[in-house]
């Protein structure tokens, strides 16, 4: 059968009217477990593994797509409202999501992350039915030492996520570094840093920490600035209208955006979160005022939104032509797959076109449904900037509570919170930015496992780094991330130095 053939196929599953309304109940509900802080798409999916038993296995893996990518389409919410990430994928959406909401552009914020999503998962979504098989032989290609290369260059970027500072933002990254050895060694086996308690066994939860540095660190800051009149205007929901300038500055990010996080979310373990930050980097490395970012800059918040919402559709390719799951969330998807009797892999194409093609030509659908779901519901979701603030204080410390217990049900994970709430207080007090932090919470688990893997293969012989050609280039690129923007500073310190001794020769 050929692409169009099973891609008619998929079509005719999608559009059914059963196809219809399983779209739109998975995205419906992903939509709002999106916006939760805490409660993301791994525990809905699995939740929905026994209520679908004996439904048509195609409706129900039509159906839990939708949660998946409805959740990441979601997420922005409440990271763009409140300041405490839906999920681990929107977390660099609140960088400049939300201080766009605080100056009174709310409605402009969350509508710039709806059509954002959109296009990065429809733009995905062609890309998925292009190129699925093909893009299933480069995640193939990926080693442990490119793992190791591609993380490595997804650190150089600390530089980019200072506010001010870069030995600040490298002391923020050693400090993730330090929270993600925390538990037992993945490789060896022996516990690290836990001193005894065998709560920390299992190391800490990401979304733990980015609860505890974002929104509760946010509500010590409106609690002990609680009398300050100039935050009185956050309530302000302001026009959902955006200008031709508007479009035209998102035009970049989008395009942009929706390849490469649909590239990185191919790639098994990279997903929405690293994608994000990714398309933020990026965006910020390439912007004319760079400046902006971190103050509500337009591209800041559209760049993240579309590469997330890209990678989740990538992360499809790795899953069905492989059945090698590139995220948590995918890894219960096949645990799904599984429990109905199909098996991902190359032959799913040829087995079971209905489900291949089905859940491709879902997404189609799944977007536009989004789409028209979130955008009239925006005046709506922003009202919860009207809330009193008292009470808006005390609705964000019960949903991340709610949200951090959900995921192991120990009340030590709570205390954890409030730790990590009380040090992301403290950092903001003294300029320490929480981005690096978590980038290198993100990436350094990966980049050690990835460099034991890629050391055994070799008995210890460092070349592999060297000797890869994908690897090389990874490094190199690293590299040049790193000096390049250092360069150019010292450059422009220079040449401003020589100007001023000028005007003083002249003015002398």
């Amino acid at each position: 059968m050929g692409a169009f053939d099973g891609l008619m196929q998929g079509f005719h599953v999608a559009f059914s009217l059963q196809g219809i309304l399983f779209v739109f109940i998975g995205v419906f509900i992903g939509t709002f477990i999106g916006m939760m802080p805490g409660l993301g798409p791994i525990s809905a999916i699995a939740i929905m593994i026994p209520v679908t038993y004996g439904m048509n296995p195609s409706t129900a893996l039509v159906m839990m797509a939708g949660v998946y990518y409805g959740a990441v389409f979601g997420g922005s919410t409440s990271s763009i409202l409140l300041n405490a990430p839906g999920i681990s994928g929107t977390v660099a959406t609140a960088f400049d999501g939300y201080p766009m909401a605080q100056r009174g552009e709310a409605g402009k914020a969350l509508a710039i992350a709806a059509i954002s999503s959109f296009v990065g998962g429809t733009v995905s979504v062609v890309l998925l039915m292009l190129f699925a098989p093909a893009l299933a032989q480069v995640a193939v290609s990926f080693g442990p030492a490119e793992y190791f290369a591609l993380m490595f260059l997804g650190l150089t970027a600390i530089s980019s996520l200072s506010e001010g500072s870069t030995v600040k933002a490298l002391i923020s990254a050693t400090m993730g570094f330090i929270a993600v050895t925390v538990g037992i060694d993945a490789q060896t086996g022996t516990s690290r840093f836990t001193f005894g308690n065998p709560n920390l066994l299992e190391g800490f939860d990401f979304l733990v920490i980015a609860l505890g540095l974002f929104a509760l660190a946010e509500v010590c800051s409106l609690i002990i600035n609680r009398k300050d009149s100039s935050l009185s205007e956050q309530s302000n929901i302001g026009n959902l209208k955006l200008s031709k300038s508007d479009l035209k500055e998102m035009r970049g990010p989008m395009s942009r955006q929706s390849i490469i996080g649909f590239l990185l979310g191919v790639l098994p373990g990279a997903g929405a979160t690293i994608a994000s930050f990714i398309g933020y980097i990026t965006e910020k490395k390439i912007a004319k005022h760079p400046e902006e970012f971190g103050k509500g800059s337009i591209k800041g918040l559209s760049g993240p939104e579309t590469a997330n919402n890209a990678a989740t559709s990538g992360a499809f390719v790795p899953l069905l032509s492989l059945g090698i799951p590139g995220s948590g969330t995918t890894a219960v998807m096949l645990g799904a797959f599984m429990v109905m009797g199909i098996q991902p892999g190359p032959l799913l194409v040829q087995d079971h076109p209905d489900v291949f093609w089905g859940i491709i030509a879902s997404m189609y659908i799944g977007n536009i449904i989004l789409l028209l779901l979130n955008l009239p519901l925006i005046p709506y979701i922003a009202k919860l900037l009207k809330i009193p603030r008292p009470l808006l204080i005390s609705l964000v410390i019960i949903f991340s509570l709610i949200g951090v217990y959900s995921i192991s049900f120990n009340t030590f994970d709570l205390y954890v919170l409030l730790a990590f709430g009380v040090i992301g207080y403290l950092m903001r007090l003294f300029s320490f930015p929480a981005a690096p932090f978590i980038l290198a919470f993100i990436l350094g688990g990966m980049m050690e496992q990835s460099l034991r893997q890629a050391l055994t293969s070799t008995g210890g012989s460092w070349k592999i780094f060297v000797t890869q050609p994908i690897s090389l280039t990874l490094l190199i690129l690293s590299f040049l991330s790193f000096l390049v923007p250092f360069l150019s500073s010292q450059w422009k310190k220079r040449k401003a130095s020589g100007e001023e001794s000028m005007e003083s020769k002249h003015t002398g």
